[in-house]
């Protein structure tokens, strides 16, 4: 069974992140990903724990991907490029704005190749505006589009310790690729799709975290949400009501009836009015008993609740293991890996890894000699440090 982007071809010049998760969910769902990287490969190969030319970031990005390691300034190199984009549907980059141009890999120049291509740019600021030149890094966007200070809660700014714009920007790239090629199938064209991470983050943010800026002369700073995770007598949990059935419940869990009737938390306006005082209620009340006993109680009453797990706790937790998105499998260069699956679950076309991560130029002779050069070009090239 074929994943449902069999048959469309990937040209991936992205690096780090957000292109490489992109391009990866693409190959994921059946897509022919080419990796095209610099002689000396993505700079996520040479981050922490390295394996040859493998690190643990790099190969959580890079499945489902053949690689092609080669020199884009050499005029010859630029030229294999070309040629790859002649048979491409989608070219993935994530260059500051006008360095691909400066490349020779700018639209206007691989649409002359295949005019209906589905070009796509990554950038952290956009092409337009102040910042367009500004190095950027997932920090940076989550400082810049507010997310620290939501993440802070009112107090001292706090940056999410998982790297949130560039997996989300990957997602969202994802996405508009997917829609830019169902596009082309109704008209026959291809199209720029521009994405900002900046962009990203303030869109994905905005449901939730722009509830106070939503009607305009009546903002003010602040997230409705609190902080939910609750300490108990053995570790921690989360807890969250919004319906009367669940609030009735948590009130039978926690042996406070005098809250029924409590015109704070009667409704649940009032309870969203209140929730901060709720909060801190909470906070005396779950000290007094384990996890485990909270759980069941909890569960008994359908209160939405859960334990806070570990990383090591997740993955071995039961109803993880039910859905098998976590496989151990092994890789030839680095050795036994744990390696996630892709979320959707196609039950026609499925999603699955199609090769590992790749080692630097893993498959550069394989991808040339598709493109019909002989033995001796590969070698000629390899010898002039033109290809690795």
């Amino acid at each position: 069974m074929k994943g449902p982007l069999t048959g469309f071809r990937v040209i991936d010049l992205s690096a780090a992140l957000s292109g490489p998760y992109a391009t990866m969910l693409l190959g994921d769902q059946g897509a022919e990903v080419i990796k095209v990287e610099p002689l000396m490969g993505d700079i996520y190969r040479h981050d922490l724990d390295q394996r040859g030319t493998l690190t643990p970031g790099f190969v959580n990005a890079n499945r489902s991907k053949r690689s092609i390691a080669m020199d884009l300034r050499n005029p010859r190199g630029l030229e294999i490029l070309y040629s790859l984009i002649k048979e491409a549907d989608v070219f993935v980059q994530n260059f500051r704005p006008g360095a691909a141009e400066r490349m020779g890999i700018g639209e206007e120049k691989l649409r002359e190749l295949r005019p209906d291509l589905i070009y796509t740019s990554i950038s952290g600021y956009g092409e337009t505006g102040p910042l367009t030149q500004h190095r950027v890094y997932d920090a940076v966007i989550q400082a810049m589009s507010g997310m620290m200070v939501v993440q802070g809660a009112g107090d001292r700014p706090c940056p999410i310790r998982t790297l949130v714009p560039d997996k989300l920007t990957g997602v969202t790239a994802a996405q508009a690729i997917t829609a830019a090629l169902l596009a082309r199938a109704t008209t026959g064209e291809g199209q720029h799709v521009r994405i900002s991470m900046l962009d990203t983050c303030i869109a994905w943010m905005w449901p939730d975290a722009g509830l106070n800026f939503t009607w305009v002369g009546s903002e003010k700073e602040g997230m409705v949400m609190p902080d939910l995770c609750f300490a108990t007598q053995d570790g921690y949990l989360t807890c969250i009501v919004v319906s009367d059935k669940e609030w009735l419940g948590l009130c039978n869990v926690a042996e406070r009836p005098e809250w029924v009737s409590d015109p704070r938390f009667a409704t649940l306006e009032a309870r969203g009015n209140q929730y901060l005082s709720l909060v801190e209620e909470l906070k005396e009340l779950f000290p007094s008993r384990t996890t485990a006993d909270w759980m069941e109680r909890l569960t008994a009453e359908e209160v939405p609740a859960a334990p806070v797990l570990g990383q090591r706790e997740m993955i071995d937790h039961p109803q993880v293991v039910a859905s098998g998105i976590f496989a151990e499998v092994e890789h030839p260069e680095a050795g036994r890996i744990r390696e996630v699956r892709s979320a959707p679950l196609f039950d026609r076309t499925p999603s699955q890894p199609q090769y590992h991560a790749p080692s630097l130029g893993e498959h550069t002779t394989e991808i040339l000699t598709e493109l019909e050069l002989s033995s001796h070009q590969i070698a000629e090239l390899r010898e002039d440090g033109i290809v690795g």
